[in-house]
């Protein structure tokens, strides 16, 4: 049974995702406009953003919000905070590819406690909440994956490849863990990476220069899911920090192995 709390983000993520699927169904017909589907995509993006505020601000006007099209709440509460990508996933929407999603998570204190992330298009709904296990669509609990070695391991990472510094690491680490692992796969969502990731759809995930709206919503969906979450020196996991390596506590050591070797 959902709480409360999480009712209400469910609600918001999944009436923001109906609006984003009309839009979704807009985009390839202005790829030929005058206007072009950027600002178009920019506008669906900030419509997402509005609709989960305004459902989120109705259910608790006194929480916090901070979300990634630049709203910013400090809230009276002084405990609470929803966390939100409305659309995670803007490149592949932009070009008609059905990955992206609606992320939401709850902040108190210092501590991720609910989360939602939803897929309109594929009708996935995953929920988490502190201490009661990871769900896909309210019926199915999630576990990582199980396997043990890297080398039969999946894995999906995140590389923007436009020619910063940040960039060029993440492409020598791609260099490193590749010959290791069965596979490597990038989505262009991270909040889709980590609830695969908790579903066992894929073994391992790494990324850096993650804002928080990135990592929280999927953060808390693989500790419930029993994985393991850290940055690249091995610290458990922060928002905050913008570095997640994750999987399951074996498959995740073996990859953080790798990744603190190179420079």
């Amino acid at each position: 049974m959902r709480s409360a709390l999480l009712n209400i983000m469910v609600q918001a993520a999944t009436k923001a995702g109906r609006s984003l699927v009309k839009d979704f169904n807009e985009v390839e017909n202005l790829q030929v406009s005058v206007k072009g589907p950027a600002d178009f995509v920019s506008n669906a993006d900030r419509r997402a953003e509005e609709i989960v505020f305004k459902e989120l601000q109705k259910a608790r006007p006194t929480y916090g919000f901070l979300g990634e099209e630049g709203t910013e709440i400090e809230g009276t509460d002084g405990q609470h905070r929803w966390i939100v990508d409305p659309l995670d996933g803007t490149t592949n929407f932009l070009h008609g590819i059905p990955m992206f999603a609606v992320a939401i998570a709850l902040e108190r204190g210092q501590e991720i406690v609910a989360s939602a992330i939803f897929n309109p298009v594929m009708d996935e709904l995953y929920t988490a909440e502190k201490g009661g296990g990871a769900w896909l669509n309210d019926r199915k609990r999630l576990r990582v994956a199980g396997r043990k070695h890297l080398a039969d391991a999946v894995a999906v990472t995140g590389i923007n490849s436009q020619g910063r510094q940040l960039d060029n690491h993440q492409l020598k680490q791609l260099a490193h863990v590749t010959p290791s692992v069965a596979g490597i796969r990038r989505t262009g969502s991270a909040s889709t990476d980590l609830a695969w990731l908790a579903s066992g759809r894929f073994d391992a995930y790494w990324e850096a220069g993650l804002k928080p709206w990135d990592v929280a919503p999927g953060y808390l969906l693989v500790r419930e899911a029993g994985g393991t979450v850290s940055d690249f020196n091995g610290t458990p996991g922060s928002i905050w920090n913008g570095q997640v390596v994750a999987g399951n506590e074996t498959i995740q050591g073996q990859l953080l192995k790798i990744l603190k070797s190179v420079q």
